[in-house]
């Protein structure tokens, strides 16, 4: 996790459990904006709203929280901020800390592997063939210059009885060499199968 703060062996487990609040909340929050805006058809884009990580700073009167997003969309509209402060501050019971909330956009949004997760299982949501949207997956990778990928897709593809795994690799992608740097990310998703 991306927690910047210290604190003493006693207290250590309730500012991690604060932070699991603050996380969870941030989470919930951008879930439920994006089905209400979904609703109202406001936004059709495939990857509205995709979190890639949120950094939390902790000083003795203050509690920073960065939320670094892919696209943030919902985030700019007048007042969501200040109504997701609102959100955590209720959630965590800080009487003593102030909350500084600031969205940083992720400058290559498609390096990261939980906006590309997030991309395919919106397309296998929307009932798009789930080899196409693998192909798709991976030349939006090209485009954001990466060596290698690997994605795999498992359950019953295409409505088919039995259950099967179908994995597509590009570039490359050595899982032994320990200086590599690789991201990975399981994203779990319901169809209609």
């Amino acid at each position: 996790h991306y927690s910047f703060w210290f604190a003493q062996p006693k207290n250590y487990s309730e500012g991690l459990q604060e932070d699991k609040k603050i996380r969870n909340c941030i989470k919930n929050y951008i879930q439920k904006n994006r089905k209400k805006s979904s609703n109202r058809k406001i936004e059709s884009d495939s990857s509205s709203e995709v979190i890639t990580h949120i950094e939390i700073q902790k000083e003795i009167d203050t509690i920073h929280v960065i939320i670094h997003i892919g696209f943030p969309n919902l985030l700019k509209k007048k007042g969501a901020i200040e109504e997701l402060e609102k959100d955590i501050q209720k959630e965590v019971n800080s009487v003593n800390q102030r909350l500084n909330i600031a969205i940083e956009k992720v400058k290559e949004p498609y390096r990261q592997p939980n906006i590309l997760a997030e991309y395919i299982a919106f397309q296998l949501k929307n009932r798009v063939s789930f080899r196409k949207a693998m192909k798709k997956a991976i030349e939006l990778t090209k485009k954001a210059d990466i060596k290698g990928v690997k994605i795999k897709i498992a359950g019953r593809l295409g409505g088919k009885e039995i259950a099967r795994a179908e994995c597509i690799k590009k570039g490359r992608l050595p899982l032994q060499t320990i200086r590599a740097k690789i991201d990975y990310c399981c994203y779990p998703i319901r169809t209609i199968y």
